[in-house]
């Protein structure tokens, strides 16, 4: 689909599919995250920050997290959150130690729902996009979903069944009571095998042949 724009006394066609570029700035640990993320997954960057801040605003634990720091209304699905103006705006907080840009592209749809969020927080659209970037990324289900698709799109069936079997093994045997999560498996698994070449099915069926 297309929408007309008007440049002087022309007028331009502007694909309604077109994205937008934000720019948020971050903490280097955060886009260090994002970066590992992105070399464990095999997937670009942008796209990687894209998917966690569209998972997000779709998280109503993220969103539950975030309107602590609402000033103004916003609904989520069903719910409306109630905004408190004496709330202190977040635009000119940023976190302590390095920070770096990055850019992420997103849909005109997408973008509509960060400057919602934006509104609500009483910031930019790109200080929403940090703000929201960093809630997705600390949230581990989120986290976990979004490299269990991964797995799923990359590996048959039968593997996928298999590496649920390790992951549970690993659950239960382990000593440190701490639960293992699919993105701690996958980054365990390229760290196994950080010597190997091949695409990543082949890496996924070579580890798990090692250890049957």
């Amino acid at each position: 689909m297309q929408r007309e724009e008007v440049v002087g006394t022309k007028v331009r066609k502007v694909r309604s599919d077109k994205k937008r570029d934000v720019k948020p700035t971050i903490s280097i640990n955060l886009k260090d995250c994002i970066y590992r993320l992105s070399y464990i997954t095999n997937t670009p960057v942008k796209d990687v920050a894209e998917i966690l801040c569209e998972k997000g605003l779709q998280s109503r634990k993220v969103i539950d997290y975030l309107s602590k720091y609402f000033r103004r209304d916003y609904q989520f699905l069903n719910t409306v959150y109630i905004g408190d103006w004496e709330k202190e705006s977040l635009q000119k907080k940023y976190q302590s130690g390095k920070n770096e840009r990055i850019t992420i592209r997103f849909t005109q749809l997408s973008y509509e729902n960060i400057f919602s969020l934006s509104c609500a927080l009483d910031v930019t659209p790109s200080k929403a996009t940090a703000l929201l970037l960093d809630a997705s990324i600390r949230n581990t289900n989120l986290l976990n979903a979004f490299v269990k698709m991964y797995l799923h799109n990359h590996i048959d069936e039968a593997r996928m069944k298999e590496l649920k079997q390790v992951l549970k093994y690993i659950n239960k045997n382990n000593p440190y009571q701490e639960e293992i999560s699919w993105f701690a498996l996958l980054a365990m698994i390229f760290e196994d095998v950080k010597e190997s070449t091949g695409n990543v099915k082949s890496i996924i069926h070579n580890w798990i042949d090692k250890y049957k």
